[in-house]
């Protein structure tokens, strides 16, 4: 059964996505049908050139003054950590040796002030990572600055999206793998987002398995963080894959998952300022960001609700089944330094601030 498993990795690679570890990059956006065929029907991303170049917020969004001067009297949801990984794995309270799901305290927070904390707070992390279409219902203000959908994908999909989300953080904040349920177009407006993409087809090399809810709770007279497991515990199917792990952890993570790491090269790609990336549903993905001249990276993404929803066809009822299925870690034979290089030299270069 491995074998198989390890045979439909290279093979969807081989027949529609590519060997090379690259996205299709279009120079323009597509028309409508050419989106539907091209690549939503075949669950298969790409990145879009020159979709967004008219709208204003590519030269608004650089100035801290222009943001803090038209959302002067926003109050936006502000996620912090201690360390900028929210949404992820860590220590439980009660015992290092066991994992949970940790999701970030969210606060109300004039925006000038949240913005401050972004970019220069160092003792905890705060990402602007509201979702549940959070631009137009935090950030109004600057619903001018881009489009309310993207034209090609709501003829394509035929509705517009139900949710359209800000991101706000600088290189400390990052998204560990996990997938979603609806199509996803991304687009930076600030900033660099890098991204490791898995097809659906490689579940796998996940390592998904359930682990107990828990949230960080932050005392703003301490400025300490406790994490409180949730009660009764629910539990959350996550992945359990660092592509990036310390370098002391580097070879317990090598050995545990081996499937990732002597598997395929995940996609990789870089979006830049007026680039963006359609994330098929289903697709694992891992973020990182690069800030800006002024320290942050700004995004926004057209997809969370019900609309832009996966079409539950066929297609899930593929992924369900080979999900069901089990499949053993396959043992390392050749547990090389250059799989971890290679992931490495992908990296974000460092700031100063690092």
């Amino acid at each position: 059964m491995e074998g198989k498993i390890e045979t439909l990795w290279n093979e969807v690679r081989e027949l529609n996505l590519g060997t090379s570890g690259e996205l299709d990059r279009l120079d323009s956006p597509p028309t409508p049908i050419q989106f539907l065929r091209d690549f939503v029907s075949q669950n298969k991303p790409c990145i879009i050139y020159n979709a967004t170049n008219h709208w204003p917020a590519l030269i608004r969004w650089t100035s801290d003054s222009y943001l803090t001067s038209a959302l002067s009297s926003s109050l936006v949801s502000l996620h912090l950590t201690p360390h900028g990984r929210a949404d992820s794995l860590v220590p439980c309270p009660s015992s290092s040796a066991s994992l949970c799901f940790a999701s970030a305290h969210v606060q109300r927070t004039p925006f000038p002030e949240a913005l401050r904390l972004i970019k220069n707070d160092a003792s905890f992390v705060a990402y602007a990572q509201q979702q549940n279409n959070c631009f137009p219902s935090e950030y109004s203000p600057l619903a001018a600055d881009c489009d309310s959908h993207i034209p090609f994908a709501t003829e394509a999909l035929g509705c517009r999206p139900e949710a359209v989300n800000m991101w706000i953080g600088d290189e400390r904040s990052t998204t560990s793998f996990h997938k979603d349920h609806y199509e996803n177009l991304y687009t930076v407006v600030t900033g660099q987002k890098h991204f490791l993409l898995l097809p659906p087809t490689d579940v796998h090399r996940m390592y998904m398995r359930e682990y107990p809810a828990a949230q960080y709770r932050h005392s703003p007279v301490t400025g300490e963080f406790e994490l409180e497991m949730e009660s009764p515990t629910r539990p959350v199917p996550w992945s359990s894959v660092d592509p990036y792990p310390a370098p002391e952890d580097r070879e317990e993570q090598l050995a545990k998952f081996p499937l990732f790491f002597n598997g395929p090269w995940p996609f990789r790609c870089t979006i830049n300022p007026g680039e963006m990336l359609y994330l098929p549903s289903m697709w694992f993905h891992h973020v990182r960001q690069s800030p800006d001249s002024s320290g942050r990276t700004i995004a926004v993404n057209y997809c969370k609700g019900s609309r832009y929803d996966m079409q539950f066809d066929i297609k899930y009822a593929y992924f369900n089944f080979l999900q069901s299925i089990q499949c053993p870690s396959i043992e390392s034979q050749t547990l090389a330094e250059t799989v971890q290089e290679d992931f490495d030299s992908d990296a974000p270069e460092k700031t100063e601030d690092e």
